[in-house]
């Protein structure tokens, strides 16, 4: 077994809670994932995540969103642990690796989705570049509100999935 997850499998279910809180920014995930423990592997974890994460209602959803910082940004609209922070700095690194002008799109994309939608842009950055990005936005702003509501919460279970794998291989204490 991992020695991460053996770890975290002894913790009690507040501990547990707080440690995994990083990886996707619902209070109520984090905790509903923690009571169902313990997991034998990173399958198990992983398909546990997706499950919790799929039935907690809209509130918890849009907790996790506004963990994250805009694309482009690096400050989170509400609560985020600095190792949420961090994840989300290695998560944009194409995108903040932009010109000047792909920086300015992504900004105004951002304010147009936030006017339409009531929330921040949520997308899997990960090892897409800035012109991806605004592409999928462009594409997604066509959405109505509760198909882009899935769309996010989707891309948020992913975002999610890439924190456990990450969070998996630290070194234990």
């Amino acid at each position: 077994m991992n020695a991460t997850l053996a770890r975290w499998n002894q913790l009690d279910v507040g501990l547990a809670a707080e440690e995994i809180l990083p990886c996707c920014g619902s209070r109520r995930w984090a905790l509903e994932l923690a009571a169902l423990r313990p997991f034998a592997d990173e399958a198990a974890l992983l398909t546990a995540a997706s499950a919790v994460w799929l039935a907690l209602p809209e509130p918890d959803w849009h907790e996790a969103f506004a963990s994250h910082p805009r694309i482009g940004e690096k400050k989170p609209q509400a609560h985020a642990t600095s190792r949420s922070l961090a994840s989300s700095a290695q998560e944009q690194a194409a995108a903040m690796a932009a010109d000047a002008d792909a920086k300015e799109a992504l900004r105004l994309g951002n304010q147009a989705y936030e006017a339409k939608f009531g929330r921040i842009f949520l997308i899997c950055a990960s090892g897409r570049s800035a012109q991806q990005i605004l592409d999928v936005l462009q594409q997604r702003m066509h959405n109505d509100a509760a198909t882009e509501l899935r769309e996010a919460a989707e891309q948020q279970r992913q975002i999610t999935a890439i924190r456990l794998r990450k969070w998996l291989e630290e070194p234990t204490a």
